[in-house]
């Protein structure tokens, strides 16, 4: 993927430019909780990184943060200069949330204003990637269409946002409206990801669709974006994700990997497909 040169930046919505140590920002949401966000957000970052990107992971969800329990990650960051953020690392990628700054069973009892500016913290106080900065930065959104979502839209550089869903039709309704949203934001949708697709059987590898069949295909044809794949509802991942070791770094072989993997290829095609940044990066920024 990097072939020894960084990733090129793409176009981001509106006038903003891309930050200054981050080449692409991908934007990964939903209309509702449950679908597996998250998971998908970890697995994917985990898998650009194994076609060897450079690659970090910010948990946007501040009221209810999972990335630090499904990366695996305790303690917290370092600062050295009293200003900015060293991100943790785990896997090989680069990672940072509000769930590192405070204790695990500390609710954030904040308002709005107060949650979108713990976001633009996080985001812009971070050392991301060191000197040769992060060909990708997943962003892995809250459900739903608020404050965070809005923020994320006036002010900061999306190179592209992914849309999670499951099959079902409860749930491709409530993804409509997350794809609606970035697009009346100017932000591109990249496709849709169909998470929990199918479930194949341990025992007799029976498979079956547990959540309904074709909901994700539907949907991507209506709205006229890709559907960059569909995942398998695997009861590894679930404890994979659990126990701190995503599936992709876990069993890189497995089935359930290789389906990340191949979603994760299929973004990199449609993101490069965007024109390129008016304003690249200075390499003096990184």
């Amino acid at each position: 993927m990097r072939h020894g040169s960084p990733v090129p930046a793409r176009a981001v919505q509106g006038q903003l430019g891309p930050l200054p140590r981050v080449r692409n920002l991908i934007a990964i949401g939903s209309g509702k909780g449950g679908v597996g966000k998250s998971t998908t957000a970890v697995n994917l970052a985990l898998a650009l990184a194994a076609d060897g990107a450079r690659v970090g992971v910010l948990d946007a969800d501040v009221y209810g943060p999972s990335i630090p329990t499904m990366l695996g990650l305790s303690g917290r960051p370092d600062s050295p200069d009293g200003k900015s953020i060293e991100p943790m690392r785990a896997h090989g990628i680069e990672a940072m949330s509000i769930g590192l700054l405070v204790d695990a069973d500390t609710p954030m009892i904040w308002r709005g204003p107060m949650a979108t500016s713990a976001l633009q913290q996080l985001l812009n106080d971070t050392r991301w990637g060191g000197e040769d900065g992060l060909d990708y930065l997943l962003v892995d959104l809250p459900p739903g269409t608020g404050d965070i979502q809005l923020t994320l839209a006036q002010k900061i550089p999306v190179a592209g946002a992914v849309v999670v869903t499951t099959p079902q039709e409860v749930a491709t309704l409530d993804a409509r409206k997350a794809l609606r949203m970035f697009e009346k934001v100017e932000i591109a949708v990249l496709g849709l990801v169909e998470n929990m697709a199918q479930h194949v059987c341990t025992h007799c590898g029976h498979v079956e669709h547990l959540f309904g069949e074709g909901g994700g295909e539907r949907m991507a044809a209506q709205y006229g974006v890709p559907l960059l794949g569909s995942l398998p509802l695997e009861r590894g991942i679930r404890e994979q994700g659990d126990a701190g070791v995503p599936v992709v770094a876990a069993a890189p072989e497995s089935a359930a990997a290789q389906a990340y993997r191949a979603v994760a290829a299929r973004l990199v095609e449609e993101l490069a497909k965007r024109p390129r940044a008016a304003m690249p990066i200075s390499a003096s920024l990184l």
